[in-house]
């Protein structure tokens, strides 16, 4: 190799080494692909806290709402990628959309860096406190007796809360109706009131109306018991094997230096060891759930490829 292109080549090297050493030098961008007050923003909000506090520049959220996801989330992977831009995602832009939209304005795999899951919200299938099933296994009974008369709500079309109910619905050989609501307090509203009369719904939504008759929890949809819900069997223990937690991670711009996106892994995994942010995530019901960049690549794919027929079979698509 000629004398000037070996020079041009360390040159650079040293240059990305050079910012990733002073990285953060500079205000960050936290974008989360939703409003204020959702699951993602909160959480964006305690690891922009933490930052800040360590590393001595200012971490801002960004809340770019829109396209279920895909807006804010295309917004990081559009940033140049240099650690001043990153974001909090979760399964639908990250693993869900690509199988439900016909066009995507980015590609997962390609245009973004996966740099650690944060954690994990279980969801609990919960009826009506007028249904007469005190089980799954009753519930399910009740479904295959009445074919089409049940509805089920949900946050959305192609939301984990509608796909969870279409898994249980293949895995069991029932029929529902589904009705799609724009939140989680929407769907509990109607669940409460019996203008449906199931759902799978995050935990934190549904345990204070069940803690008062409002409403019944029959499961959690984890794969194993949730520490913060142990007196609840799993959809798997009650004979429906289905699996739907709603997790969320850190992700960047794809390209963005290797040194940058491993301190960002580090810090996070280090956060989430706190007593205090395990206290704090409980208490909305959330777990932590630090891993690898290779371990959240493996977990995108495990859902893909577990979402990929219940898609099918429903037939559900977004345009």
């Amino acid at each position: 190799m000629k004398r000037w292109a070996v020079a041009l080549v360390l040159t650079l090297i040293l240059g990305v080494s050079a910012s990733a050493n002073d990285w953060p030098s500079r205000a960050v961008r936290i974008v989360v692909p939703f409003g204020p007050g959702s699951t993602p923003d909160l959480v964006a909000r305690m690891i922009a806290e933490r930052l800040q506090q360590k590393l001595g520049q200012s971490f801002t959220v960004e809340n770019r709402a829109g396209a279920s996801g895909n807006l804010g989330t295309d917004a990081v992977a559009k940033a140049a990628p240099d650690g001043y831009t990153i974001g909090v995602s979760i399964a639908g832009p990250l693993a869900i959309n690509p199988l439900l939209f016909s066009k995507m304005p980015y590609d997962p795999a390609k245009d973004l860096a996966l740099v650690t899951m944060i954690a994990t919200q279980p969801s609990v299938l919960a009826v009506n406190a007028n249904i007469r099933a005190e089980s799954v296994p009753a519930l399910i009974d009740s479904l295959k007796q009445n074919p089409g008369k049940f509805i089920f709500g949900s946050i959305g079309n192609g939301s984990i809360s509608h796909l969870a109910m279409e898994a249980i619905a293949l895995k069991s050989g029932t029929e529902m109706v589904h009705v799609p609501y724009a939140s989680s307090p929407q769907a509990v509203t109607a669940l409460i009131r019996g203008d449906v009369q199931l759902a799978c719904l995050p935990a934190i939504s549904i345990a204070p109306q069940a803690s008062t008759g409002k409403l019944k929890i029959l499961a959690v949809s984890t794969a194993q018991r949730s520490a913060l819900l142990p007196g609840v069997p799993t959809l798997k223990e009650s004979g429906i094997d289905v699996e739907a937690d709603a997790w969320m991670g850190l992700i960047a711009p794809a390209r963005t230096p290797e040194p940058i996106i491993a301190r960002l892994q580090r810090e996070i995994v280090d956060f989430l060891s706190v007593a205090e942010t395990k206290e704090r995530l409980a208490r909305q019901l959330m777990e932590p759930l630090p891993t690898t960049s290779a371990q959240f690549a493996a977990r995108v794919a495990s859902d893909i490829a577990r979402w990929t027929p219940v898609i099918e079979a429903a037939k559900i698509k977004i345009e």
